[in-house]
C-alpha cells in the first residue's frame, strides 16, 4: 500500500498503463561490456557476481518464518537506540548541527517544525488558506494513506501538503508521520526535497515540504510528459540520487536509511535534476561509533526494489538502499518497471531479466527503445549495468556503499563526455569528406 507521505507517486496515468508497484504492507569502448569477452578470467569473475544476484530472487518470494528478534513497529520507536544489543555512541564531534527547530504550543493542538530561524510558521487557517479549503482542484497526487495538494503560501511560495486520511489515521501511520518529521528535521541537500514545517492538531497529520513541479522519474519514464529523457540527462540523474543516498548514510548527524529508494520517490525539477522524497518508511542506521551492524526491524519497502537478504533476515543496513538503487539504475536504462507483471515469465523481474541479457553480451536488446544507440550511449549502459550487477549482489557485503556508487557514475560522466564529443566531430568530417568528393565530381 503506497504511503501517504509519498508526493508525487500516484498521480494519475494520462496513459492509463500500469503504476509503479505500491509497497508491501505494515572504458574506452563498450565491446567489453555489450559483447561476449574472450576473457576467461573477466567471465568467470562475472559470472560469479551474477550466480551471487540471481540467486536473490528464488528467496525474494518464499515465505519465512518471523525471527525471535522482530519487533512491531507499534512496540517500538523508530528512532529510539538501536535495540540490537548495542549502544549508541554519544560523540557528536566534527558532526554538522542541525539547522532546524522544532517548536511546540500543546501536546495535542500544533506543532510546527521550521527549516530554520525565521521560516513561515503554520497554523491551521493558513493551510486551509494555502489549498483553498483542500479544494480537489488543487490535489497533485493520492495514496493509500491520504491526499497531496499543491499550496501556496502567502509570500507566493508553492508547497506541497501532504494530508492523511483522518478514517485510517490509526498507530501504524501515526509512526511514519514522526518518522518523516524526524528524519526530516535533521537533513538539508539540495538532492533531497525540503521541509517547511508540519501540522499536528487533532485528528490532522500534515506535511508542508517543497513543491517539485515537474512530476516523478516514472513518469518521465513513460513519457507522461511528452519529452523523452535523454541517456546523458538519466545519468545525471543517477547522479543526483547517488549524492542524496550517500548524504542521508554518512553526513547527516545520525546516519538515516531511506527504505524506499524508487522511481516514483525521485522528484524532478524544471531543468531535470532530482530530488529523492518520501521518508516516511526512513529509519536511523547504526551509529558510527557504534560496533552494530545492522538494526533488526520489520520489513517496509517496495515489491520489485527491496534488498532480498533484508526481506529474509529483517536486518536493515545501509545496503539495503544500495540494493534499490541498483534496481533504479536498471530501471534507468531500460525503462521498464521493476515488475512487469504482463510480460512473459522469463522478463517479469526487469533486474534479473537485463542482468541475464548483460552476461550473454546481449545488452543492447534490454535499452529502452526510447534512447539512441550509438557508441557513447552503448558505452554508457555498459558501465551502468556494470555498477548494477554489483548493487544487486545477493549478499550485502559484496555490495559498494553510496560513495563508491556516486565515484564511479562521475568517472562514467566524464568519460561518456568525452566519447560524446568526439560523435559529432567524427560526423562533421564524413560531411566535409562528402562535399569535397561531390564538388569534385561537379567540377570534373
Amino acid at each position: 500500500m503506497s504511503s501517504w507521505s509519498s508526493p508525487y507517486s500516484s498521480r494519475t496515468s494520462r496513459s492509463g498503463g500500469l503504476r509503479t508497484p505500491e509497497r508491501l504492507p505494515n572504458y574506452s569502448s563498450p565491446s567489453p561490456f555489450l559483447q561476449k569477452s574472450t576473457s576467461r578470467r573477466r567471465n568467470t569473475v562475472v559470472k560469479d557476481a551474477f550466480t551471487t544476484f540471481t540467486g536473490a530472487f528464488t528467496k525474494c518470494f518464499t515465505p519465512t518464518s518471523e525471527p525471535k528478534t522482530f519487533k512491531d513497529l507499534g512496540d517500538s520507536d523508530e528512532f529510539k537506540a538501536i535495540s540490537d544489543g548495542s549502544s549508541r555512541g554519544g560523540n557528536m564531534a566534527g558532526r554538522r548541527p542541525s539547522r532546524r527547530s522544532f517548536q511546540t504550543t500543546g501536546s495535542n493542538e500544533q506543532i510546527m517544525c521550521t527549516v530554520e530561524p525565521g521560516s513561515v510558521k503554520f497554523s491551521l487557517n493558513e493551510i486551509l488558506k494555502a489549498t483553498k479549503n483542500f479544494s480537489s482542484s488543487l490535489k497533485i497526487g493520492q495514496g493509500g494513506f491520504g491526499t497531496v495538494y499543491k499550496g501556496q503560501l502567502t509570500d507566493g511560495t508553492f508547497v506541497a501538503i501532504k494530508r492523511a486520511k483522518k478514517i485510517i489515521y490509526d498507530r501504524q501511520l501515526g509512526a511514519e508521520f514522526e518518522n518523516e518529521v524526524k528524519t526530516l528535521s535533521q537533513i538539508e541537500h539540495h538532492n533531497l526535497v525540503k521541509c517547511f514545517g508540519f501540522l499536528k492538531h487533532e485528528d490532522e497529520r500534515i506535511i508542508v515540504v517543497e513543491y517539485v513541479s515537474n512530476g516523478n522519474l516514472r513518469e518521465h519514464l513513460d513519457c507522461m510528459h511528452m519529452e523523452i529523457l535523454s541517456l546523458a540527462s538519466r545519468l545525471e540523474i543517477a547522479i543526483d540520487v547517488a549524492h542524496a543516498i550517500t548524504y542521508l548514510h554518512t553526513y547527516t548527524d545520525h546516519p538515516i536509511i531511506h527504505r524506499d529508494i524508487k522511481s516514483s520517490n525521485i522528484l524532478l525539477t524544471e531543468k531535470l535534476r532530482a530530488k529523492v522524497a518520501d521518508f516516511g518508511f526512513a529509519r536511523l542506521a547504526p551509529d558510527r561509533n557504534s560496533s552494530a551492524t545492522h538494526v533488526s526491524t520489520q520489513v517496509k519497502g517496495t515489491a520489485g526494489y527491496l534488498d532480498p537478504e533484508y526481506l529474509m533476515t529483517y536486518q536493515l543496513t545501509d545496503k539495503s538502499d544500495v540494493y534499490s538503487f541498483g534496481v533504479l539504475l536498471v530501471e534507468l536504462m531500460t525503462g521498464r518497471r521493476p515488475i512487469e507483471a504482463k510480460k512473459r515469465k522469463e522478463e517479469r523481474i526487469t533486474a534479473k531479466w537485463a542482468m541475464k541479457k548483460f552476461m550473454d553480451g546481449e545488452a543492447l536488446e534490454v535499452m529502452d527503445p526510447n534512447l539512441e544507440k550509438n557508441d557513447a550511449n552503448n558505452f554508457a549502459m555498459g558501465k551502468i549495468f556494470e555498477l548494477a550487477l554489483r548493487c544487486l549482489g545477493n549478499n550485502r557485503r559484496t555490495r559498494p556503499n553510496m560513495q563508491r556508487c556516486v565515484e564511479a557514475l562521475w568517472n562514467l560522466r566524464k568519460d561518456y563526455k568525452e566519447i560524446s564529443s568526439s560523435i559529432p566531430q567524427i560526423r562533421e568530417d564524413e560531411d566535409d569528406y562528402n562535399n569535397n568528393n561531390n564538388n569534385k565530381d561537379y567540377k570534373a
